[in-house]
């Protein structure tokens, strides 16, 4: 058995002005910034949820810009197997977390927990 709950969410912006995007994103949402050490740094920026409840970042990418969810849980395999089974695909795996793509074609990712409240908000499988 293992739990998994959605933990945020991922700005994704093609951009060479990672901190003007983050800016932006940041007023949007009325979040704090938030800048992450060294080389995590260059390539996202964290937006403060001050509830605890969502991970979210503006992060720097190749690709189109879009949103993308995270998924946290406290055993990727067993999720990965579980959303497998309901017809997800495995894209790629990217240090510690898992790319995946919905039947619907939407890319998401599996991360360890990182919300303050998982332990209580997550659902066991």
């Amino acid at each position: 058995m293992h739990k998994s709950k959605l933990a945020g969410f991922i700005i994704d912006c093609n951009t060479e002005a990672l901190d003007e995007a983050a800016e932006f994103w940041s007023r949007a949402l009325g979040m704090d910034i938030e800048r992450l050490p060294a080389e995590e740094g260059g390539k996202y920026v964290r937006l403060m949820d001050k509830a605890g409840d969502l991970h979210i970042e503006v992060q720097k990418v190749e690709h189109q810009s879009r949103v993308h969810l995270d998924i946290e849980t406290d055993d990727i395999e067993a999720e990965v197997n579980r959303l497998t089974k309901l017809g997800a695909v495995e894209i790629s795996r990217v240090s510690s977390w898992c790319v995946m793509q919905a039947p619907t074609g939407q890319r998401f990712c599996i991360v360890r927990k990182c919300t303050e409240n998982f332990e209580n908000n997550a659902r066991q499988w």
